[in-house]
């Protein structure tokens, strides 16, 4: 696949890169939506669409649904946005809601639908481009999930759906029951989080029998035309900017081999990570999850970088701290 997107495929023209969404709307608390807030959301979404960043993602849980409130006020105020936007959000997280009500996951036919619902009147749009589920739900039953999908589609409030952090076996077994592709799954890959690349190159070693990344799922991913998404890629900034004063050497060393080549490259320390990130074949596309307008705009430099398969494996082994096998 290299640099060419699954989601091309499937009638998506996607930019690279995608903004994420969960800063937006004030963060993580119960309070209003504040006239800064929304300034902020204007900003980065601005920012984003000034380099070409068309993908937007979103979850109905992120800042308690109002980072979907803030970004939908945009679109509110500036409705000529959306025919420049693909739109996806995620569902199937439910938060604590008070005795005998704990935090789970819900996969039921209800929820979604509902979720759906919610996620559209919070965006003030009728559709949606594309629905993840947002994390495995130990009680899904494919055919349930089969029928609120194909009702939320008949309905045009979706187009297409994927799922997020699912493993190949996950996938097959809901793709059983479904009449269309999943086209998107969105998993942690990053610089600092390296099982999804050790657990290829431990086979048949005995390292490969620690790691918890399903394997085979990147290959699969690759040959069913599913796109690969990546949350969290830059690790939090652990390489581009964060404080390592109390960071393991690994991390140190891995910090200052991106700021050497950002400055063999002339380029920012944000570009640096997610060009490494997107020089592996199967075309991640790695979803921001900065609103900082300068860090989008860095960030967006990636795509105008190469990695090379020296300087790639430089990253790698730095930062997994032991030679390949």
């Amino acid at each position: 696949m290299g640099n060419k997107l699954a989601l091309h495929k499937h009638g998506f023209q996607a930019s690279r890169l995608v903004m994420g969404c969960m800063g937006l709307g004030g963060g993580w608390t119960r309070e209003a939506i504040t006239a800064d807030d929304m300034k902020k959301a204007h900003a980065a979404v601005d920012a984003a669409l000034s380099v070409s960043i068309n993908m937007f993602d979103h979850a109905n849980i992120y800042a308690y649904g109002k980072a979907e409130s803030a970004f939908g006020q945009v679109l509110k105020e500036r409705p000529e946005l959306r025919d420049q936007m693909i739109i996806q959000s995620k569902c199937g997280i439910r938060m604590e809601e008070g005795p005998g009500l704990p935090a789970r996951y819900d996969f039921s036919e209800e929820h979604i639908i509902s979720s759906v619902d919610g996620i559209l009147e919070r965006l003030g749009l009728e559709s949606i481009d594309i629905l993840l589920l947002h994390r495995p739900d130990p009680l899904m039953e494919p055919e349930v999930v089969a029928s609120a999908f194909d009702k939320i589609k008949k309905q045009g409030k979706v187009k297409s759906f994927g799922v997020s952090n699912m493993s190949p076996t996950q996938i097959r077994w809901l793709q059983s029951c479904l009449d269309e592709p999943l086209i998107v799954n969105q998993l942690e890959l990053n610089l600092a989080k390296l099982d999804w690349i050790d657990a290829g190159i431990s086979v048949n070693q005995k390292a490969g029998t620690q790691l918890s990344f399903p394997e085979g799922l990147l290959e699969f991913c690759q040959m069913e035309h599913i796109q690969v998404q990546s949350w969290g890629p830059l690790s939090k900034g652990l390489f581009s900017g964060k404080d390592l004063t109390d960071k393991p050497e690994t991390v140190r060393k891995t910090a200052e081999l991106v700021r050497q080549l950002a400055e063999q490259k002339g380029a920012s320390l944000e570009a640096i990570v997610l060009a490494w990130l997107m020089r592996h074949p199967s075309g991640i596309q790695p979803v921001l999850g900065t609103t900082s307008p300068d860090r989008i705009r860095a960030c967006a430099e990636a795509t105008g970088i190469v990695i090379s398969r020296e300087e790639w494996y430089d990253l790698y082994v730095t930062s997994r701290g032991v030679k390949v096998p």
